[in-house]
């Protein structure tokens, strides 16, 4: 159906100003991404994902003292109670790491000492938010684990984020490099204003549900393809290209074909996405640190490709799968990875939306039939 059959829809909603928000901004033109008015670049050259989560729940950079308190609370944070490891270990070892997730959180407000505060008591919902963001890493890392034999990890203390999910995941500590990779994809895919999955958490705590009920909601929406999912394909697409000297035949074949290529373009950006410019430095010299420039070479060559003939510039998914990928992190884990970075959006917008609520509820065009008679049962 065309959008110009009904003047005032909008396929997709694309271009529908949803809501007034305080918390990022996109601009197209530019290439642009902020988070409370601070360049996303900056946040990930000169910053840490827990600042940045900081800023995002509360409003402002911490200062030294309040980062201090904010780390201390996450490292107190981050562990699962037994009950719920011991559901991922009833879990069906065939069920996506998403889907674990997921079911994870959906236990998790029982167990929050403020599981009977009111859905709007903001102080609250900002200790809320702390807790799951906390918790992220260590459920994902749990039941990876689980479902593959393994016991888990217990959070070092002495860890960061980044490190600590590196270090749950396989029991080694990362150099000083790999988690600073690590650290930065989390602090640029932390937040990206109305995006599908955000605005799904909004939707579900404008009911006057809860927080945790808007993750759920987040990691459901996420796990798509067209969303969160995409790095997982992107990084499966250049498994299948395999070397740098078949990536033209296979980008131009695709073209031809109107095959989908994944990792490249994106609705927010018409110059290129904010975020994958830096990403892509650092994946590029992952490659060349580790020895291993295959990736790096099939990129280059596909983003001169994309660029020339279609105009599209990679995403943030298209670095972030071969960054991860370098790093040892299963493909299936990629877009847990996202949920870990992604709480810290998720719980700033539900609170957003819970500080000043208005239930979301938009309208629609009806098509179907009108004036349609009853018919009993055995006349039908």
């Amino acid at each position: 159906m065309s959008a110009t059959t009904y003047p005032n829809y909008s396929p997709g909603l694309e271009g529908v100003i949803a809501g007034i928000t305080k918390i990022s901004q996109i601009t197209s033109a530019t290439s642009s991404l902020i988070y409370r008015g601070i360049n996303v670049h900056e946040l990930a050259e000169h910053g840490t994902f827990e600042e940045t989560a900081f800023l995002l729940i509360h409003g402002h950079l911490p200062t030294a003292a309040e980062l201090e308190h904010f780390n201390k609370m996450l490292v107190e944070e981050r562990n699962i109670p037994y009950s719920i490891l011991d559901c991922l270990k009833l879990l069906p070892h065939k069920m996506h790491p998403m889907d674990a997730l997921r079911a994870a959180y959906a236990m998790l407000p029982a167990y929050d000492p403020d599981y009977h505060a009111d859905p709007t008591d903001h102080a609250a919902n900002v200790r809320k938010a702390t807790r799951i963001i906390a918790k992220a890493s260590t459920i994902v890392t749990a039941a990876w684990r689980i479902h593959h034999g393994q016991e888990p990890i217990a959070p070092d203390p002495h860890l960061r984020t980044a490190a600590n999910f590196l270090y749950m995941l396989n029991g080694e500590k990362p150099d000083e490099f790999t988690e600073k990779v690590m650290d930065a994809s989390l602090i640029l895919y932390a937040e990206h204003t109305y995006n599908a999955s955000t605005f799904a958490c909004r939707v579900t705590v404008a009911t006057l549900s809860d927080i945790y009920s808007g993750i759920v909601s987040g990691i459901g929406t996420l796990k798509g393809p067209l969303h969160g999912g995409a790095n997982e394909e992107a990084m499966r697409m250049l498994l299948d290209i395999g070397s740098p000297d078949k990536a033209e035949a296979w980008t131009r074949d695709a073209l031809t074909n109107k095959k989908k290529i994944m990792g490249f373009g994106h609705r927010e950006y018409k110059n290129g996405d904010s975020r994958a410019f830096y990403l892509t430095k650092v994946a590029k010299e992952i490659g060349v640190r580790k020895g291993n420039t295959t990736w790096g070479a099939i990129a280059d060559t596909m983003e001169g490709i994309m660029l020339k003939e279609k105009g599209l510039y990679p995403n943030v998914d298209f670095p972030a799968a071969y960054a991860y990928y370098l790093l040892d992190i299963p493909i299936d884990l990629y877009t847990p990875i996202f949920v870990i970075a992604r709480t810290a959006g998720w719980c700033a917008h539900a609170i957003e939306q819970l500080d000043g609520n208005r239930l979301i509820r938009p309208t629609c065009v009806y098509e179907g039939p009108t004036d349609v008679a009853w018919t009993p049962v055995a006349l039908r």
